[in-house]
């Protein structure tokens, strides 16, 4: 009995000590004040039904097979666009130029695209990056970064610094020159990737991007924001997938990503909102009030803010995660792809 109770103990004292060292930092500070909305609920348009009825097609053919389902999801996704799209190599990852009638090669964007770290790809995303390309006349570069489960999250951020690098030096033309302007942009993770990048270049002394978009990021890989809870059930896309796992305690949570992720969840690397929000770019950011991912864009526009960088929050009430990308039938996904390119091209004067 004491063999047991001597093990008994240990297992306690183990988990207690890793309970200590995954624990989320409290950030309740931060949420508050509310940002006001875009526009009104009344105010919607109609096209949101039809996003719903895409979105549950695509979550009925999940699958455990991840290299079906990143096929499920350019599928669904994926469509033409009135773009070039040129393939290219960027030190070893592979990438495409999106390049929109117009596009000014020495204003360049990268884009980082979200899907759990998992799937996703240049291609499920051309709708986005061929409309950011089209209304804020820069030239896209989307990589293919590589993802879990046969790569960590730590890779993802490793293929994100490498391309940051790469495009201060190369332009669609294939030419070894310097932006005009460099934009950093990205959706849920890769929305991540985009505001981890953008605080490693600040630290590594690269030149700054003069901007930076995220689309609903992840913000605090440990989930400790109030809406991953009080928003489960108005998130249609995020709650049925991982609204199971977050009922988990946090720090089980943490130790089991410590080993898929690569480094521990509550690190600015995964976690930008646990960092220094110090001079940094100009950053907008648009969410859905309504999504589990809100409260993680609000608590880091306001400790952003408190922090002296300049950050634009951008809410809209009922919309699904990343409804930017369901356009163009979606009048929200418009006026959002809009605002995106009036804010990449008030950078022109500055």
């Amino acid at each position: 009995m004491t063999i047991i109770a001597l093990i008994l103990s240990l297992i306690v004292l183990i988990i207690a000590i890793l309970a200590v060292t995954y624990k989320p930092k409290d950030h309740r500070q931060y949420d508050q004040p509310k940002t006001a909305l875009i526009k009104q609920a009344h105010e919607l348009s109609n096209g949101h039904d039809a996003v719903l009825e895409r979105l549950a097609v695509f979550q009925k053919q999940q699958t455990l097979d991840i290299k079906q389902s990143r096929r499920t999801m350019e599928e669904l996704f994926g469509q033409d666009v009135d773009a070039d799209i040129k393939p290219v190599d960027v030190d070893g990852i592979a990438a495409e130029w999106v390049l929109a009638s117009g596009a000014d090669p020495s204003k360049r964007l990268l884009y980082l695209h979200g899907g759990a770290f998992r799937v996703g790809s240049p291609k499920s995303h051309r709708y986005i990056t061929a409309e950011i390309s089209k209304r804020a006349g820069v030239a896209v570069l989307a990589i293919d970064y590589r993802m879990q489960p046969e790569f960590k999250v730590t890779d993802c951020h490793a293929d994100a610094q490498t391309a940051y690098r790469w495009i201060l030096s190369n332009g669609p033309d294939g030419g070894q020159d310097a932006p005009n302007q460099f934009f950093v942009s990205g959706d849920s993770a890769g929305g991540n990737l985009t505001l981890s990048v953008i605080a490693w270049a600040r630290d590594q002394g690269l030149p700054h991007a003069t901007a930076a978009i995220a689309l609903a990021p992840l913000t605090d890989a440990t989930m400790s924001s109030p809406s991953w809870q009080t928003n489960m059930a108005t998130d249609p896309f995020l709650g049925p997938a991982i609204g199971k796992l977050i009922k988990m305690p946090k720090f089980l949570i943490a130790i089991t990503s410590r080993f898929t992720s690569g480094a521990a969840v509550n690190t600015p690397l995964l976690s930008p909102l646990l960092g220094n929000l110090d001079n940094l770019p100009d950053t907008l950011i648009q969410v859905s009030r309504d999504e589990m991912l809100f409260d993680d864009s609000q608590r880091y526009y306001n400790k952003a803010i408190s922090a002296g960088s300049k950050v634009e929050l951008q809410v809209w009430p009922k919309m699904v995660h990343v409804f930017q990308a369901f356009g163009p039938d979606l009048q929200e996904a418009n006026e959002a792809l809009d605002n995106i390119g009036d804010y990449i091209r008030s950078f022109n004067n500055a």
